[in-house]
């Protein structure tokens, strides 16, 4: 299923005012645009179009997912990985250079439109095709310990990526954010997070979370999410409860995040302008710099 906005429409008349943010910010993806500027300090190499994902894998590579396919914002200048797709979802997996992923295919890209969901065991190098091809287009895709999440007009779940049951949740997510040692899964939406705690077969609504519209686990237990207005909020039990660390400049594409040796909270987000990073849990950002 086709979208013309990457999350879907919301349609809920009286909307408070962050509800109303959020669902511009998500009305705000389309087409590549070749007027988009190239940030400063990453080279000719970055990509221009609208990301949609970011990772950060076990060698610490910078890895932006975007209309344009697949890039690693680590070398300098940027480096692009595997073909020209239209990943529109993206997330990676438990195993080490795994990636799932969903959208539109590319200039030279013999895969159907749109792509169903595909995945690469080798960094985004290549990509096999898993299911519903011709038939999803998955704008918000996560992994939990039991399997994969979707969302393409209906909120799918699959315990190995190829076999789906449909959920009868009532929302439509922006972004899914899961993690692979855990069944737990955070739902951002104009009128608040949904959670869930088992792999996305029910949801509760959490009516004491702030809006949130970017959300992502460091750990199992440990999740960073940011406002439309940007501001940043981290919780270490799952979602359940947040607390404000600070915030974010510009406009937030996607976000990541993950657990350092040292015990801190590190937080990547790509934005408009290029990637900034936060090595406090949110508390600080700064840009980041390739090697």
């Amino acid at each position: 299923m086709a979208f013309t906005t990457p999350f879907g429409q919301f349609r809920h008349a009286g909307a408070p005012a962050a509800a109303a943010a959020l669902i511009l910010a998500l009305s705000a993806c389309t087409a590549p645009s070749s007027a988009t500027s190239t940030p400063s300090g990453y080279g000719s190499g970055y990509p221009t179009a609208h990301v949609h994902g970011i990772t950060v894998d076990h060698s610490g590579k910078v890895l932006l997912a975007t209309h344009e396919g697949l890039f690693d914002v680590s070398a300098k200048p940027a480096v692009k990985i595997g073909p020209t797709n239209d990943l529109m979802g993206f997330t990676p997996a438990a195993g080490q250079s795994v990636f799932y992923a969903s959208g539109h295919p590319g200039k030279g890209s013999d895969l159907p439109n749109p792509v169903g969901l595909i995945r690469s065991d080798d960094g985004g190098k290549t990509w096999e095709q898993l299911s519903r091809q011709g038939e999803s287009d998955f704008h918000a895709l996560t992994v939990t310990r039991s399997g994969v999440v979707a969302f393409d007009g209906s909120l799918l779940t699959s315990p190995d990526g190829k076999h789906w049951t449909q959920t009868t949740a009532g929302f439509e997510p922006a972004v899914l954010a899961g993690n692979p040692g855990s069944d737990t899964i955070l739902a951002t939406t104009p009128e608040g997070l949904q959670r869930s705690t088992d792999g996305g077969k029910t949801w509760q609504k959490n009516t004491a979370a702030p809006v949130i519209q970017f959300a992502a686990f460091a750990t199992a237990a440990d999740a960073v999410g940011i406002e439309p207005g940007g501001t940043v909020h981290a919780s270490a039990d799952g979602g359940a409860t947040w607390k404000r660390t600070g915030s974010v400049d510009g406009q937030v594409q996607a976000m990541t995040a993950g657990k350092g040796a040292d015990g801190a909270i590190r937080i990547w987000v790509a934005t408009e302008t290029g990637v900034v990073i936060s090595n406090d849990g949110g508390t600080t950002f700064t840009p980041y710099k390739p090697a």
